[in-house]
């Protein structure tokens, strides 16, 4: 293998030719070898620092401070990588220790050897076209990663905003097709009141779109970043309008509404918005595995369970006991919900870690949010193709609950009162008779009022009720 020669603080260090990274890239490479997760696992990220990187060699050219020449070459090496080309030079591992020094250098490297092959120089010769004078310049780690951090995180959630849409139309599909089927409701696992199918699912759509607002509220505070701020916010080396221009560059080149946060030294080390956006994640994961264990709940069976609804049946579900089919979408998106809500106490201990004027754990926390959101999009995907499309509701189930069901007496408490009604529930459950049995056979009301206050118009929903006991 041929290799070249580069050099640091530290001395000499050789690389494979053929690497569009740099040493320090290397040494990180040496160093971190902890999830075996490079940054480029994370599409979103990569192109984050190469916009980063963008935006800044365009406002460093508009303020005077980079040659045209080289400006150019930056811009169109970054150009290159938000198309996707050389990913897989981004090798460092998502953990590291610097605070994301070396998956900025990472960034600097390939983007300034990127450049140098459009001005025609080998790779590493970068005294042509430097990684930190150059593609570095008016920045430091701590405002450049903690901005392309924002930008991915965004970037991130927009997938698993049409993911978690798609999922809630189809919980809306269902719970439209279950209109008609009535059911017992449930509370604390047992018999409650009854209620349609349908509004059970039309139930989980509405809780999940409620989490498509707190995301996109979420991502309004990771608007406001820190570029320009350089290391410890008070914008060092940068000129006075450098930060106000590279990040009018940045919300340009990726689509987002960015703006300087009004405090840089506050913003270089306060950890909130991440921890936030971490809190809005673990708010839809506590959701979906709710939704999951209604869902096995509800198929729970085939014959001794509730066995009100039929999943699709994906796989065989046992090697030893013949016939038998698992929940194992519902449970798959329970185990995503748990390393989601883990995920989600990284983040916080994290945050919690910053000393100062930095946070150095700022790599645990973009690699914990990159990965939820990337696990929540697969399992609202997975969840909705693989089961909620799928689903079959089993009528006559639903009505032998309801029927066999004592919880129906609560709809004649306004008619018989709650004592009566009570002893009538004691003996049904006892005697196993039911409701309207007995409540015929005491001539407590007549067949007609019992078949009005029985009727599914009047127990599922509110209804105006006359003295008489009839249903208006």
């Amino acid at each position: 293998m041929q290799m070249r020669t580069e050099h640091d603080l530290l001395g000499d260090k050789h690389l494979p030719e053929h690497c569009w990274y740099g040493i320090q890239t290397q040494r990180a490479l040496d160093n971190f070898t902890i999830t075996g997760v490079p940054i480029s696992h994370f599409p979103e990220l990569v192109n984050a620092l190469a916009m980063v990187k963008l935006a800044a060699a365009a406002a460093n050219r508009d303020l005077g401070l980079l040659p045209a020449h080289k400006a150019e070459a930056i811009i169109a090496a970054c150009e290159q990588v938000c198309q996707g080309h050389l990913h897989d030079q981004f090798v460092v591992d998502m953990i590291q220790g610097g605070a994301g020094t070396s998956t900025n250098m990472n960034a600097n490297e390939v983007i300034a050897n990127l450049a140098l092959a459009r001005l025609g120089h080998a790779r590493g010769e970068y005294q042509y076209l430097h990684p930190n004078d150059d593609v570095n310049r008016s920045q430091s780690t701590n405002d450049a990663y903690p901005t392309a951090a924002c930008v991915a995180i965004q970037c991130a959630t927009d997938p698993l905003i049409d993911s978690l849409s798609s999922l809630i139309d189809a919980l809306r599909d269902k719970g439209q097709a279950f209109a008609g089927i009535v059911k017992m409701g449930r509370t604390q696992l047992q018999d409650a009141v009854p209620m349609t199918l349908g509004q059970e699912f039309e139930a989980f759509a509405v809780t999940l779109g409620e989490d498509i607002d707190r995301l996109h509220e979420a991502c309004t505070l990771l608007c406001e970043v820190n570029l320009g701020g350089t290391a410890i916010g008070t914008g060092l080396n940068a000129h006075p309008d450098y930060s106000a221009l590279a990040i009018r560059h940045l919300a340009k080149v990726s689509g987002k509404p960015l703006v300087p946060a009004s405090n840089l030294i506050e913003a270089t080390s306060d950890m909130g918005a991440f921890v936030f956006f971490s809190g809005m994640l673990k708010r839809l994961a506590i959701k979906l595995s709710k939704l999951a264990n209604d869902l096995r709940l509800l198929s729970s069976g085939p014959r001794t369970g509730l066995g009100e609804i039929h999943l699709p049946a994906v796989q065989p579900g046992s090697s030893i006991m013949p016939g038998k089919v698992n929940p194992v979408i519902p449970e798959a998106v329970n185990q995503t919900a748990f390393q989601v809500i883990a995920s989600d106490l990284a983040v916080t201990l994290a945050a919690e870690a910053g000393q100062l004027q930095l946070n150095a754990m700022e790599p645990l926390i973009v690699y914990n949010l990159l990965n939820a959101i990337r696990m929540l999009r697969s399992a609202c995907e997975m969840l909705e193709l693989r089961c909620i499309r799928g689903i079959q509701a089993d009528t006559e189930r639903c009505a032998a609950h309801l029927n066999n069901s004592i919880g129906v007496i609560t709809a004649l408490v306004p008619h018989i009162g709650y004592s009566q009604a009570s002893r009538i529930a004691s003996i049904a459950l006892h005697t196993g008779a039911t409701v309207r049995e007995l409540v015929l056979a005491e001539a407590l009301l007549t067949e007609e009022a019992l078949d009005r206050l029985l009727s599914p118009q009047a127990m599922l929903a509110p209804s105006l009720i006359e003295a008489s006991g009839r249903v208006a």
